[in-house]
């Protein structure tokens, strides 16, 4: 059980290797994962998997769970969920998520921090708490941003097992594709990803987190400072000179 880090020229890709246990989180491996999101001045995006084709993560570690016995254990485990699903969130450029077989539980919490997500025809997707006694907490609160109210009540109440053709519909997952074709979906983002201006991408991940947090009226004003800030390096200059030079 670890998680694996391996660089292909600017792009990270962080898996998570426990395929005998469907990839399910325990302790350790929480902390190791929001630890891989720390990334060097050169990555331009990160690709978050999981080992094998059975599951992208299957959850937080039943058995650790069940061990708990007090509210102080409790929370300790489910901060640590939080803490891989902020660094996901906090990353300086964007992750995707390169879903394959289950998404379940916390791994469909950790998906939901991701900025893009795809996912292989026959992935499954649920939030099977309840039927263990415990409810979706932590980032599952992003779930009404990306499908609204009433598919999170019926993700969250009913503990329905989903197919990737539907979290589609509901906006959960950006692009749905064969299993074998997930790798060139994945690299098709990532080239339009280092087509763009690292630093704009990355002032806009940060502007695109504020909007999540911020009133409407706010969110519009906090664009402003935003543009601004981007001349505070010479990209803008640079590859507005270049696309004029283009077009000539």
């Amino acid at each position: 059980m670890k998680i694996e880090i391996t660089c292909e020229g600017d792009v990270r890709r962080v898996t998570v290797a426990n395929h005998a246990k469907l990839n399910t989180l325990n302790s350790e491996l929480l902390l190791q994962l929001a630890a891989s999101f720390d990334v060097e001045p050169e990555i331009r995006a990160v690709v978050l998997t999981g080992e094998g084709e059975r599951a992208f993560i299957g959850g937080a570690d039943i058995r650790e769970m069940g061990a708990v016995t007090t509210p102080g254990q409790g929370q300790a485990f489910i901060e640590r969920v939080h803490g891989a699903c902020a660094a996901i969130r906090a990353c300086r450029v964007p992750v995707i998520a390169r879903i394959q077989g289950w998404c379940l539980g916390a791994g469909l919490e950790i998906a939901a921090a991701c900025d893009l997500r795809v996912a292989a025809t026959g992935a499954k997707f649920g939030m099977p708490e309840v039927r263990v006694g415990i409810p979706s907490v932590v980032e599952a609160a992003l779930l009404p941003g990306l499908i609204g109210w009433g598919r999170t009540r019926r993700l969250l109440l009913l503990a329905e097992t989903l197919d990737a053709a539907t979290m589609e519909s509901w906006g959960f997952l950006e692009r749905v594709v064969p299993v074998h074709a997930l790798d060139g979906a994945v690299a098709e983002w990532v080239a339009l990803l280092t087509e763009a201006g690292p630093v704009a991408i990355a002032n806009q991940k940060a502007l695109i987190r504020q909007w999540e947090d911020l009133p409407m009226s706010q969110a519009i004003a906090a664009g402003i400072p935003a543009f601004a800030k981007s001349w505070e390096t010479e990209e803008p200059g640079a590859m507005m000179g270049h696309f004029l030079s283009r077009k000539r």
